[in-house]
């Protein structure tokens, strides 16, 4: 029997995961604070998310899966405790916005996964502004695979060759396998050498590259000088109070010295210096002077208690306030081949924490002063410009001309469109990746202004929370010809279906791609893992269609488990 699954708060991601699960054939209801219309509207109970009567009325005690897909915390915060007073042993998806409370939560609750739309679409942005187009992602080996679709057309270098010769890689995992003819599962493709053809299409996911940073002090000390004279205008004003200040010390010092032959130059100076700060000084070089110095000096007192002022202030200022901080930044912007993020919420972050890494160059603009992960990204040693990044100038002190990508992420669609739009005007050829709320929206802007890529977050994370309904602990998905697979990693017990069994048997009779096995800290993986018996203790990777759960969903959720 599929187990019952309970999607709470029908949103704009929310319902999206709720039509996902439906397609997929799953048993769900949905929960919504207001009316819903569509073809499930018969499957949704209207009512207060918070309210026990609203949770028991859709079926909370008899739930498999609770989905709480609120973009508000407290919220899904709120019924999570409800449920879990109702049904004890529900399993808990719950969309979170602060990951740390997530992480908290997870250790805290059995059967609770915590999941960020943020943290879910970052590792797609990412991905794209390296100009790699991937359809999802995939946590293998502790890292965050891209992956992608390919489809074989005539000019393709695959077409003709073996699924065999393409399985031996362990840097490039065989996902799915859509053959454009008939029906084959791709590991009985595999053993059989069958050849890839016009229209067939491949899901892959290739391992990550991480490049090392090798940057001398020298080389560090030419970019900043570099950037110097571009960013002048953070240590103009304290230069032009300091001339000033010395410029009247000077004058001062001459204007004794021409006065006084009898004082040397060391107590002109010194009687010039007091006298302008207000320490006081050798009062015997002006005692005898004619009233003309005597006013002179007068005059420069009272000009300089105010130039003084000023230069504390401006020193001050610069130094203790965020203006060093700011011009240091500055001064490090790379030169070429960095990536500009223009907005630092919870998608820029991940995004900075993906790029950086990877040991890629990052550069990020964010006009909020007050931002909460300013001081996490300069920790990271990433440049950060306080700016308005609509502004040519904004975008050009990121040496955006020179630039491998900019990935705009603010939360506004119009913002966002208006910086990508500032940043193609300056660099023509420069890649842009676009954030959009409104995915009908991104995909006209895409056709329309040439971007080069636009992602909708809340539609990237909708197949990573199904998939997770659907199964335990989801290490990837993708979605492809509306077939939602999920990538997962299972416990062999000695009560589980496979166990005992060999991997290519079990692979070719559920229709599931085995990824490589886990056995007392070793890794089994390509041709070695196809003839590998299942024993007890095992941990199998593998991937499957959505709709072939149901072979594992009588397995308890404490033998699903993820890696890492």
């Amino acid at each position: 029997m599929k187990p019952r699954i309970i999607v709470c708060g029908l949103g704009l991601t929310g319902y999206k995961i709720f039509c996902l699960l439906k397609q997929q054939g799953a048993a769900v209801t949905g929960i919504s604070d207001r009316a819903v219309g569509g073809e499930y509207a018969d499957s949704i109970v209207i009512g207060e998310l918070r309210s026990a009567n609203t949770l028991i009325s859709a079926g909370i005690k008899q739930a498999h899966t609770l989905v709480l897909a609120s973009s508000d915390d407290a919220v899904n915060l709120a019924v999570l405790t409800g449920a879990r007073l109702l049904n004890p042993r529900i399993r808990i998806i719950n969309r979170l916005f602060n990951q740390t409370l997530g992480e908290r939560l997870d250790q805290t609750l059995p059967d609770h996964v915590s999941m960020s739309v943020s943290g879910l679409a970052a590792p797609i942005f990412s991905f794209a502004a390296l100009g790699n187009k991937a359809i999802g992602q995939l946590q293998l080996y502790n890292q965050t695979w891209p992956i992608q679709e390919i489809v074989i057309d005539e000019d393709h270098p695959w077409l003709g060759l073996k699924l065999s010769e393409l399985w031996d890689n362990p840097a490039r995992m065989l996902i799915y396998y859509l053959p454009a003819h008939g029906e084959m599962d791709l590991v009985s493709a595999v053993i059989k050498g069958q050849p890839l053809e016009i229209g067939d299409h491949l899901i892959v996911g290739t391992q990550p590259t991480i490049q090392v940073k090798r940057h001398s002090l020298l080389a560090k000390i030419q970019k900043a000088i570099a950037n110097l004279q571009q960013y002048q205008h953070y240590v103009r004003p304290v230069a032009l109070v300091c001339l000033s200040l010395m410029l009247m010390i000077a004058l001062a010092t001459f204007t004794y010295l021409s006065v006084n032959f009898k004082i040397t130059v060391i107590d002109a100076l010194y009687f010039s210096v007091g006298m302008i700060s207000g320490t006081g000084g050798n009062e015997q070089v002006v005692e005898s002077a004619p009233d003309s110095i005597k006013l002179f000096t007068t005059i420069m007192m009272i000009v300089g208690a105010g130039v003084i002022g000023i230069c504390y202030a401006l020193l001050n200022d610069f130094i203790l306030g965020s203006r060093l901080k700011q011009f240091w930044d500055a001064a490090r912007v790379p030169t070429r081949h960095h990536h500009v993020i223009c907005g630092l919420g919870g998608i820029g972050m991940q995004i900075v924490r993906q790029l950086h890494h990877q040991g890629l160059e990052v550069v990020v603009i964010e006009s909020d002063l007050q931002n909460r992960f300013i001081y996490t990204v300069r920790s990271l040693g990433v440049p950060v410009i306080q700016e308005d990044a609509r502004l040519p100038a904004t975008l050009k002190a990121a040496n955006i001309d020179k630039a491998a990508s900019i990935l705009v992420v603010t939360s506004d669609d119009m913002v966002n469109v208006e910086i990508a739009l500032t940043a193609k005007g300056i660099s023509p050829q420069l890649l842009v990746v676009l954030r959009t709320s409104d995915a009908q929206l991104g995909q006209s802007c895409q056709q329309v202004f040439e971007f080069d890529t636009v992602l909708c977050p809340s539609q990237l994370a909708t197949h990573s929370f199904a998939a997770a309904a659907l199964g335990g602990k989801i290490l990837g998905n993708g979605m492809t010809d509306n077939l939602l697979w999920v990538a997962l990693a299972t416990m062999i017990t000695p009560n589980h279906s496979f166990c005992g069994k060999s991997v290519k048997n079990v692979a070719m009779d559920t229709d599931f791609v085995p990824l490589y096995l886990e056995r007392q800290q070793d890794t089994i993986h390509s041709w070695n893992l196809l003839e590998t018996y299942l024993l007890p203790g095992d941990v199998l990777y593998l991937t499957m269609p959505a709709t072939k759960l149901d072979q594992l969903w009588r397995i308890s959720s404490t033998e699903m488990i993820a890696a890492g």
